[in-house]
């Protein structure tokens, strides 16, 4: 299902859900012109009636995924390891009625997330309940330090990774989608302690693969604009425009700026948003987190999204990109740099 709000359907990137907008100082303001998130509304737009209970489970109609009602059938935080081996038990004792769930990976477990509420930061009218807000695990290893593991944080939305010998929750899933998620990229498997381990039965992300496969090769570069196949965005080759970092304001007004002097007619360039932003990560590779044969120059560690936290509104959303974390940056600090994307080629 695309998203057929552009010119050209986003692919593979769900709607962040976020329906307002707020100035730098997290004051709400009117969206027209404003350039956020709210305001273009990019991505493939969530289902009216996004969440079905199926007795102990529920289907999420955006994705195609399966999930516990419960979301904390463990009942305590556990180890990583931990998590894979109740997730083991749950399938022996058939839980729910079904024997093949398995813990999320960190595509999966994002999607859950809505950027327009906070404590839980879960769409509204949801249906789960026994909902922590802390952390929850991914089935995604950090390569960046392969003692980590991916995790959420229900809290607000927050995502980065945790020592896998840490005690978080976990919240399983079953099926394979309808193929909107894309796969995360990742190919390989790691124990506890970060050693490379063989993936078969490990139920690790690594094995699995879960998500739709990427096209080869993915980016294709005209000139100064990279197309990226995989979800029919184009972004700038040059992923710096501002050539240092700026606050969120001027991150806007620097594109503005730059299409006003550089941009054809047809070009729409703009702040992405944190989904698009996060569609680029490969993880299996750090520093960048970006497929191993991308375009890109002028790479930097942390760019600015066009999606406010709602968790508290005089931040907006970062991805930092040496990582591949999603995290937060306080909008009137010079702290990130600008790439900007379309959904329209030159």
């Amino acid at each position: 299902m695309p998203d057929k709000s552009s010119q050209n359907p986003i692919r593979h990137i769900l709607h962040t859900g976020q329906t307002s907008c707020y100035d730098r100082n997290g004051n709400e303001i009117d969206c027209q012109a404003s350039g956020h998130d709210a305001e273009s509304l990019r991505g493939i737009p969530w289902p009216k009636i996004r969440f079905e209970v199926q007795e102990d489970t529920v289907l999420d109609h955006a994705t195609g995924l399966y999930w516990s009602l419960d979301a904390n059938p463990g009942e305590f935080p556990c180890t990583w390891e931990e998590a894979f081996s109740h997730i083991r038990e749950m399938n022996h004792q058939q839980y729910g009625g079904h024997s093949d769930w398995r813990l999320p990976n960190r595509n999966e477990l994002r999607s859950l997330v809505s950027y327009q509420t906070k404590k839980p930061a879960l769409p509204d009218q949801h249906p789960f309940v026994n909902f922590f807000l802390g952390w929850y695990w991914s089935s995604t290893t950090a390569v960046i330090h392969p003692a980590y593991a991916w995790a959420v944080h229900l809290e607000g939305a927050r995502m980065f990774y945790g020592r896998k010998d840490q005690a978080y929750l976990f919240w399983p899933v079953r099926g394979q989608g309808n193929g909107i998620l894309p796969s995360t990229g990742q190919h390989r498997c790691f124990a506890e302690d970060g050693s490379a381990v063989e993936c078969a039965g490990t139920g690790q992300d690594g094995e699995v693969q879960v998500g739709s496969v990427w096209p080869t090769p993915r980016f294709t570069v005209t000139g100064k604009v990279v197309h990226d196949r995989l979800t029919n965005l184009f972004w700038l080759k040059h992923a710096d425009i501002t050539g240092s970092a700026v606050d969120w304001q001027l991150a806007f007004e620097s594109i503005t700026q730059w299409s006003r002097e550089t941009a054809t007619q047809t070009v729409r360039w703009r702040l992405p948003t944190i989904n698009e932003l996060a569609s680029l990560v490969d993880c299996d590779t750090y520093a960048p987190a970006l497929p191993a044969d991308h375009p890109f120059t002028g790479i930097q560690t942390g760019y600015w999204s066009s999606t406010t936290s709602y968790f508290e509104t005089d931040w907006a959303w970062v991805l930092y990109l040496d990582k591949g974390a999603c995290g937060v940056g306080h909008k009137p600090g010079k702290t990130f740099h600008v790439w900007p994307v379309s959904c329209s080629s030159v």
